[in-house]
């Protein structure tokens, strides 16, 4: 058959297009150059115009122009296969069918439009039901409740909002629903707040994400009591958070009872074009109206969501805008029309069947771990699988399987809830990291808290989801459970280790994702409290520094970004080998050490400040008793040259030198003396605070030995430190051979003190003993 030229081009380019935009080998180096090229400064329209290469690469640009910058985060294109250039073909030829002349446009859009919905209506088995195409997935809903308000407000059209005011309109909407769902209905059809009923979910019986049927009816009974009248109702086939569905077949029966209308929502109405679908779901085959979004399900770009829905009086519908005179606005189905052909039934049903097994492949796989509680509506099909870390219980144990399905739905009160809370959240965001293409994603439930999602219905087609990336998501979760249990037995001794500690400070902080949060305390003298918030600052980075430095598994850090505590230390997820004490005791003789060499600091600055200060003191002394003692006629220029050459006067110069070592000031007239600068002594090495630990051959540092030694290890490493103090302590002795110079008679002195400035210093000390004392180093020099 022949092709029309002007078809047959467009599909070209947009082969071409899309071939240039998909294009990720581009030459980037001069780009990198510099952060901001001036082609991505907006500037003035060209006078001459651009061809649609230069206007393309000009998009591609703008489309990947940042990738360099976001290294850090995960950043995954949509996967664009065949059906999805099909529907992005469909906007082009869109706006070229536009142009038709008028009769040829009214038929060809009836035609798609016609095909489109009896096609969908056939697959989601939804008979005898007319559809709406629109961009935004709540404007089909809106649609919807302008059409019912239409219908139960005779006078609405001529009236208005009169009408309203004399019987208020309700629309009740499950607790599960969206977030702001109820408020943009409200904003969108300017009724007040009050004319939206939020209904609570279970809290007894059934799933505690499904609505309260009990509690709607007396909800609805009060507000027609009140003079109000029951509008609408909004339930879901698979709520946004856990994928629960409502008891959609008893709320059809309530609404039949106070003529209300029922429309359904989510993501399980999409297992209605499989061959088996579970009776709750196939309840929404009696509503009266349906929103469905293809686009995530079957992974076409840019296609609009439908609202399907049934009615009898066209009017009505063309005046809430369900349907429209316009032959442009039908050419909304085009790109559906095209994406659906390409893929026929049966691809359709088999993405659908795809993302079904993909979450019945996780949910089997999960029953076998132990420490996962899932929170599934379904488990024999369940598309959305919501599971979370809890070490209470252990799945494999069938006999608490019953409780633990009634623990998941109770929160967790306290400090226990937040800890689990921020576990689950740390444990999604590594999954979502290690396997992108699995799509899984943190979800916050009301009940169970903190939960991990898995919904291949919304990102398979996406994402490519195939089930090895399943298999892979187990084999990483199997990793990451004893991570999470050894880390969450261990915070509790930390935290005793820490509060037993002197100089550490426990901060607890139940959102931090790890082992725990500590701060080495500052001991300030008397200091004001901005210097003492800087040297604790100070610490406590060295401190982080220092610990990073070690070869440890651990992971030290300041904490989250925004949120956390200032000036500490954060600890992340630890191992089972981990050794609590040995860390703590190193965080801590670390700090110490930090603190005493800036204490040190300190103290010198202010000994060589004082000591200048002397020095200048006794200089200016020194200057004052040379002129008592030269005389005045010295001072005279003339004379005093005369007088000296006559009868010279003999003295020695006089200055003063600081010795670091001992802090005091001494004299320089035994250097001009002996013509040598004389050497101070070297004071003894300070003693390590911390104990080196005996390891066995690549053991790293806070490791423990293996289990059936660890109580002779830490005996043995208690009384090898023990042994070692008391070497410490103990003054040192000599051998018979080895000889001992008067300089470590004073070791006691020098190791308070800081060690003698000089060897003159020393023989001035023994000079001032006592005479006991003087024999006993006469006596030691006779033996020698």
């Amino acid at each position: 058959k022949m092709v029309d030229p002007t078809l047959a081009e467009m599909g070209k380019n947009l082969n071409e297009a899309m071939k240039m935009l998909e294009d990720n080998q581009r030459k980037v180096e001069e780009e990198n150059e510099k952060k901001y090229v001036r082609k991505d400064i907006p500037g003035p329209l060209q006078g001459s115009g651009q061809d649609m290469v230069s206007i393309l690469q000009l998009v591609q640009n703008l489309m990947h122009g940042e990738e360099e910058e976001e290294t850090s985060q995960a950043y995954r294109l949509q996967n664009v296969g065949e059906q999805g250039h099909m529907a992005l073909l469909g906007h082009s030829l869109a706006a070229y069918i536009s142009v038709l002349d008028r009769e040829r446009l009214r038929k060809l859009t009836t035609r798609i439009l016609s095909d489109t919905t009896l096609w969908l209506c056939r697959l989601f088995r939804y008979e005898n039901g007319s559809a709406y195409y629109h961009e935004d997935d709540r404007e089909g809903l809106l649609k919807i409740c302008r059409l019912v308000i239409h219908t139960r407000y005779e006078d609405y059209t001529v009236e208005g909002f009169n009408v309203l005011y004399t019987k208020q309109p309700v629309i009740y909407i499950s607790s599960a629903a969206r977030t702001g769902l109820g408020q943009a209905l409200c904003n969108q059809l300017g009724l007040p707040l009050s004319c939206m009923c939020r209904v609570p979910c279970n809290t007894m019986f059934g799933s505690q994400h499904q609505m309260d049927v009990a509690l709607l009816d007396r909800l609805i009974k009060d507000d027609v009591e009140s003079g109000k009248l029951p509008l609408l109702l909004v339930a879901n086939a698979g709520t946004p958070g856990a994928g629960h569905t409502d008891k959609l077949g008893r709320l059809k029966e309530l609404c039949e009872q106070y003529n209300m209308w029922l429309h359904v929502e989510g993501v399980n109405l999409a297992t209605l074009a499989l061959g088996y679908v579970s009776s709750s779901v196939l309840a929404a085959t009696k509503c009266d109206s349906m929103t469905l979004t293809l686009g995530s399900w079957l992974g076409l770009p840019a296609v609009p969501a439908v609202t399907l829905y049934r009615h009898e009086d066209p009017s009505l519908s063309l005046a809430a805008g369900l349907t429209s005179s316009q032959p442009v606005e039908k050419l909304r189905a085009l790109p559906l029309w095209l994406s659906l052909q390409y893929l026929g039934h049966d691809g359709i049903v088999e993405r659908i069947k795809h993302a079904s097994q993909l979450s019945q492949r996780l949910l089997e796989n999960l029953k076998n771990l132990d420490f996962i509680k899932t929170s599934v509506e379904d488990e024999l099909s369940s598309p959305v699988v919501v599971f979370k870390f809890f070490r209470e219980y252990s799945n494999r144990d069938q006999t608490s399987h019953a409780a633990q399905a009634s623990t998941i739905q109770h929160p967790i009160i306290s400090s226990e809830r937040l800890i689990y809370d921020t576990f689950n959240q740390w444990l999604g965001e590594q999954l979502a990291q290690l396997v992108p293409a699995s799509g899984v994603d943190v979800v916050e439930l009301e009940d169970e808290g903190t939960c991990v999602r898995f919904s291949p219905l919304m990102t398979s087609a996406v994402l490519g989801t195939e089930i090895q990336d399943v298999d892979q998501l187990v084999d990483c979760l199997k990793m990451k459970i004893p991570v999470l249990t050894s880390t969450l037995q261990l915070r509790e001794e930390f935290e005793q280790e820490v509060r037993r500690t002197v100089g550490l400070l426990y901060i607890e902080d139940l959102s931090w994702p790890g082992l725990g949060v500590v701060r080495y305390n500052y001991h300030s003298d008397g200091k004001n409290d901005d210097k003492q918030e800087k040297e604790l600052e100070k610490i406590n980075t060295e401190l982080l520094k220092k610990l990073n430095e070690l070869e440890s598994d651990l992971t030290f850090s300041l904490g989250p970004e925004f949120g956390g505590q200032k000036n500490c230390v954060y600890i992340g997820m630890v191992t089972e080998d981990l050794d609590v004490s040995e860390l703590v005791e190193t965080i801590a003789a670390t700090g110490r050490e930090i603190e005493e060499n800036s204490r040190l600091l300190e103290n010198m600055t202010e000994v060589v400040r004082k000591g200048i200060q002397e020095a200048q003191l006794q200089l200016q002394k020194a200057n004052e008793e040379r002129l008592l003692e030269e005389g005045l006629l010295r001072q005279i220029p003339v004379v005093g040259s005369v007088l000296n050459w006559f009868s010279p006067f003999q003295a020695s110069p006089k200055g003063r030198t600081f010795n670091l070592t001992a802090g005091s000031l001494e004299s320089t007239e035994s250097t001009y003396v002996s013509k040598a600068q004389g050497t101070g002594t070297t004071p003894p090495p300070t003693p390590t605070s911390s104990l080196a630990k005996q390891r066995l051959p690549g053991q790293k540092i806070f490791k423990r030995s293996l289990r059936s030694s660890d109580a002779l290890s830490e005996t043995s490493s208690a009384s090898h430190c023990d042994d070692l103090e008391k070497m410490d302590q103990r003054p040192p002795t000599l051998s018979p051979g080895q000889e001992r110079g008067p300089l470590e008679t004073e070791k006691t002195e020098a190791q308070e003190e800081a060690a003698q400035a000089t060897k003159t210093d020393t023989e001035d000390a023994q000079s001032d003993k006592s005479p006991h004392d003087c024999a006993k180093v006469e006596e030691q020099g006779s033996q020698r």
